[in-house]
Formats: structure tokens, C-alpha cells, sequence
């Protein structure tokens, strides 16, 4: 059972990822006026990425994530790497906002904030990694909960 958790929670993050790596760049290539740029087409594109592959992947990956907390080790990585993901959920809901104020006719930003958000989810996926993979401890070591702590018998 373990595998499979794990298995969907990292396919599901791919997705996720994926996709805050290529809206901020069809959000600048509209600001570009290059061929996606129309609204006819870009709109249903953005849209469809948004709420129906996005949306869905960020969700199961957040909801395996909590499951999958009650296997593993717990400790500051883990702690670090939640604020890395609510950052990631805060760069989604930002790319929800900028795509609701597209459809408005309004938008504070220019093509070059859109590549540069663009590089934000690759540098919050690489910091997940390196959490994951060494799960690194605390200097110095946070004492345990007070659950674990010896009795004083």
C-alpha cells in the first residue's frame, strides 16, 4: 500500500509541477502576442490547465502527502518541506488570481514577471528533493515530543 501512496503522490506532484512551470510561460507568450496569445485560444488552454489538470494533481498531491506523513520519519525536514509546498500552493493560487484578472482585462505584470515566476516552481522542486532524499536533522537535534519522552518513574 505504502508503494502505491507514494507512487500516485509522486505522479501526481509531476503533474502538478508541470504545470507551474508552463502557465507562467503561456502567460508571458500571451503578453508576447505570440500565436496562443488570442483569446479565443488562450482562455480554454489556460483555463483547462488550470482547473482541470493542475488543480486535480496539486490536490491529490497534497492529500497523499498528508496520508503519507503517518508512515514516514518525522522531523525539521519535514517542517521545511511543508512550507516549501505552501509556497508552492501560494505560487498556484497567485497563477489562479493573475489568470481571473487576464480574464477581466486587467494585469499588473509584464512577460518578463511571468518568466521569471516561471523559474520559482523549479527552484521549490529542487529544495523538496534535497528534503526528501537526506531528510536532514536539525543542528542541534529538536528534543522529542513530549509523547516520547522518557517517564519518570
Amino acid at each position: 500500500m505504502y508503494f502505491w501512496l507514494k507512487f500516485f503522490h509522486i505522479a501526481a506532484m509531476t503533474v502538478w509541477f508541470t504545470g507551474l512551470f508552463f502557465l507562467p510561460r503561456l502567460l508571458a507568450a500571451r503578453h508576447r502576442a505570440e500565436a496562443d496569445a488570442d483569446r479565443a485560444h488562450f482562455v480554454p488552454i489556460a483555463g483547462m490547465l488550470f482547473f482541470r489538470i493542475m488543480s486535480p494533481a496539486g490536490l491529490v498531491t497534497i492529500a497523499l502527502g498528508m496520508v503519507l506523513i503517518a508512515y514516514g520519519p518525522i522531523g525539521a525536514w519535514l517542517i521545511l518541506k511543508l512550507t516549501v509546498v505552501a509556497l508552492a500552493v501560494a505560487i498556484h493560487l497567485y497563477l489562479g488570481v493573475a489568470m481571473f484578472e487576464l480574464e477581466q482585462g486587467r494585469d499588473r505584470h509584464n512577460a518578463g514577471f511571468y518568466h521569471v515566476l516561471g523559474w520559482v516552481p523549479l527552484l521549490l522542486l529542487l529544495m523538496l528533493v534535497a528534503l526528501t532524499a537526506a531528510k536532514p536533522e536539525t543542528v542541534p537535534p529538536l528534543p522529542p515530543p513530549p509523547l516520547h519522552a522518557p517517564s519518570a518513574r
